[in-house]
C-alpha cells in the first residue's frame, strides 16, 4: 500500500485517506488556448513506467493539496512537498538521482 506524508500536517496516510490528483507540474491552459493545447493537457500525460511526480490530497485529513515524487513500478516514495511550488525541491531531486542514477529529469 502507498504510504505519503502530508507535508503540511506531518502525518503519514495511506493512500485510502488520500484523494488523488494526478500528474504534476503540468500548463494548464485557460479559456484562450487552441484546442491543440487545450487538447494535450487534458489527453496527452506522460504516465511513465519509473520516476513521477503527482498532486495528492488529503481528503481524510487536514484537506490541503500536496506533491508527491514516487516511483509507480515500486511504490517507492522520495519525499513530498507543498503545492505551491513551482519544481521539485532540491533534496528529492538529489534522492531520486542518487537511487535512479539514469533517471533524465521531470521535464
Amino acid at each position: 500500500m502507498l504510504t505519503l506524508e502530508c507535508p503540511y500536517c506531518g502525518v503519514k496516510a495511506d493512500e485510502t485517506e488520500l484523494g488523488p490528483g494526478y500528474e504534476a507540474h503540468l500548463k494548464r491552459f485557460g479559456p484562450d488556448a487552441s484546442p491543440e493545447e487545450f487538447e494535450a493537457y487534458m489527453f496527452a500525460r506522460k504516465n511513465p513506467k519509473g520516476v513521477h511526480f503527482e498532486r495528492w490530497r488529503h481528503a481524510y485529513g487536514c484537506g490541503k493539496w500536496f506533491l508527491a515524487a514516487r516511483c509507480t513500478a515500486t511504490l517507492e516514495v522520495f519525499g513530498t512537498y507543498p503545492a505551491q511550488v513551482g519544481e521539485p525541491p532540491a533534496d528529492i531531486i538529489e534522492k531520486i538521482k542518487a537511487r535512479r542514477p539514469d533517471w533524465k529529469g521531470y521535464k
